[in-house]
């Protein structure tokens, strides 16, 4: 290995003129690191953190407003195509064409970087396995899952043998199967090949199988390290509490989080809770919001300490506001079914997207809808929010018949796409005006509507912010905001926190679950495994199938076939065993890998 770092960087900044806002974004503010060759490196923080504009500068394509960067031993600011051309950078937008083969594809992107023609088959044939792509070479980018276009993607990213690799969140949108074999490669890329491969993630579990993480918050490096000396942050702080039978995991999530002055964090992990002590506090067991659970202590993750050194530099600041009503306080739930969905068929031309489907969700119910990339997840969200007719079947929400009332059902529901469908050019204020005409409120009714939205998604100062400008956590409060605006009886929302850093993702769901305690019913896609904990009950699909239904303390019974090993299994693991056993039941090979 060489002695020679891979990236250097002293004393960086960079910021940003935001124009529409008249001021200037700091992005970066006196950052320094060091990345060894051939490692493996994370970059990691919240929304906003600098993350992104850390990796553009090191692949040459900003320049820094001061300090120095070097690369593969070359000043970037002064040569930056020497940079770009030994190192590959793949974005969070990679630009595959849709309309162009597989094969194509990489041929494009071979071209684009020189690669000599003698030397493209070899490659190419190591690309295909390492991807598993060589079944599909004549397959249009446009027709593959996400999961593959993102493998597609990394393989075009490497189709000129870099020295250096710099990844912007690879595995955003990608189901956990697909982020296992996306991991897998990168792994070997670094075991076998020897390459120094930087990624921003917004997933601490991935920074674990980092040899060194940075923890950026504000443009600045708040901490590095291993990920082992991270995690001692948070040595001696974590524990595991038992939620009463008759209470889900996320209404003792609720009343830790809400204890801001006692407890860092809080997150639901296989029907239980766990939770991070202040230090301060010498008995967890007295903690009032525990209500009696019992608990037991527990060793430190990185994302422990990822969260305790998040809230040691902005003390004041608690995880989430505590919602209304209080966590604890539930109201009683109407024992009343809002979405029922009889074998539900979807069919485009030859193909079936969704067969036989049958569900029934309830008032006030957190329901979650799983599955791989390609599943028939979201066409299945879309059937139900009434922008895509059924092919047969029977799909009544809110009481009325989707077939015969899709307009007036609409009016019942909000939505919140998996893609941010807001309005980029008009401000924080004026989206929320557009929507709230939309969804016919007028007068002092709007007026009231909007406020009460900006005061509970803590929008205020932004409201002269054009929505493009907004961090990722914020522009995620926004739509939540427009799709609440109507007061609907059933919220679907579609990979709501898709690429959001764990702080982003406590506070979505702990609003969750004050809206549940009001009543209000939310149907959820995700390809976060753990937020299936949130939930009342989820559903698995695969090839439009549905693989099992239940609470998730039963779908991960149904995963370890009986054999009492569910209390240790992750919900991730849950998921894969399914879908795995599924396939291979399928293809006649019980056990056998992933199909495409």
């Amino acid at each position: 290995m060489s002695l020679v770092p891979a990236l250097t960087g002293e004393h960086l900044r960079r910021s940003f003129l935001v124009k529409e806002a008249k001021r200037s974004v700091v992005a970066l503010d006196d950052v320094s690191l060091s990345v060894a060759a051939g490692t493996l490196t994370a970059l990691v923080g919240p929304d906003g953190a600098g993350k992104t504009t850390l990796l553009r500068l090191a692949a040459g394509l900003l320049a820094p407003d001061a300090g120095t960067l070097t690369v593969l031993g070359i000043d970037v600011v002064r040569d930056p195509q020497s940079v770009q051309d030994r190192i590959s950078y793949m974005p969070q937008r990679f630009g595959l064409y849709d309309d162009l083969s597989v094969q194509e594809n990489l041929d494009l992107y071979a071209d684009l970087h020189g690669v000599p023609k003698s030397e493209r088959a070899a490659r190419y044939a190591r690309l295909l396995e390492m991807t598993d792509l060589g079944r599909f070479t004549d397959r249009p980018a446009g027709k593959l899952s996400g999961g593959m276009k993102q493998k597609l993607g990394l393989a075009c990213t490497l189709v000129r043998s870099p020295e250096l690799l710099l990844l912007d969140e690879p595995t955003v949108g990608v189901d956990p199967l697909s982020r296992r074999e996306l991991w897998q490669i990168v792994q070997q890329l670094v075991d076998v090949e020897k390459l120094t491969v930087v990624v921003s993630t917004a997933y601490l579990d991935e920074a674990e199988r980092c040899s060194q993480v940075f923890l950026l918050r504000h443009g600045q490096v708040l901490a590095s390290g291993t990920p082992q000396s991270l995690r001692r942050h948070a040595d001696g702080l974590c524990f595991v509490a038992t939620p009463p039978a008759d209470r889900p995991a996320r209404w003792l999530q609720a009343r830790l989080l809400d204890d801001a002055r006692s407890v860092f964090d809080a997150v639901p992990r296989a029907g239980e809770v766990r939770f991070i002590r202040r230090p301060e506090v010498e008995s967890p067991q007295t903690l009032e919001a525990l209500a009696g659970a019992p608990i037991r202590a527990v060793r430190a993750h990185l994302e422990d300490g990822f969260m305790v050194l998040l809230h040691q530099s902005e003390p004041d600041k608690a995880v989430v506001a505590p919602a209304s009503p209080a966590a604890g306080e539930a109201q009683g739930r109407v024992e009343e079914t809002v979405i029922e969905v009889k074998d539900l068929v979807r069919k485009f031309g030859d193909f079936v997207a969704v067969a036989n489907t049958s569900f029934s969700v309830r008032r006030g119910e957190v329901f979650g809808l799983l599955g791989p990339n390609g599943a028939g997840k979201t066409t299945t969200f879309r059937m139900l929010c009434g922008l895509l007719p059924a092919t047969s079947g029977s799909l009544s929400v809110a009481g009325l018949d989707l077939r015969y009332a899709p307009a007036a059902a609409r009016r019942h529901i909000g939505y919140v796409s998996q893609k941010f469908a807001l309005y980029g050019n008009l401000n924080v204020a004026e989206n929320l005006q557009f929507f709230a005409g939309a969804y016919g409120l007028r007068g002092s009714r709007a007026v009231e509507r909007i406020r009460a939205v900006i005061e509970q998604f803590d929008l205020d100062g932004l409201r002269a912010t054009p929505s493009s400008q907004l961090p990722g956590g914020y522009r995620q409060r926004l739509a939540m905001a427009a799709a609440l605006l109507h007061e609907p009886q059933i919220l679907f929302l579609d990979e709501p926190t898709s690429g959001a850093d764990p702080l982003a993702r406590r506070e979505f769901w702990r609003r969750i679950t004050a809206l549940a305690e009001q009543g209000t019913t939310a149907v959820v896609t995700t390809h976060f495994m753990e937020e299936a904990e949130y939930c009342d009950r989820i559903v698995i699909q695969d090839a439009g199938k549905v693989l099992a239904i239940g609470t998730p303390r039963e779908v991960r019974q149904q995963a370890s076939g009986g054999a009492g090993t569910s209390d240790t299994l992750s919900m991730e693991e849950a998921f894969i065993g399914i879908v795995e056993r599924s396939r291979g039941d399928e293809a006649g090979h019980p056990g056998t890998g992933t199909a495409p």
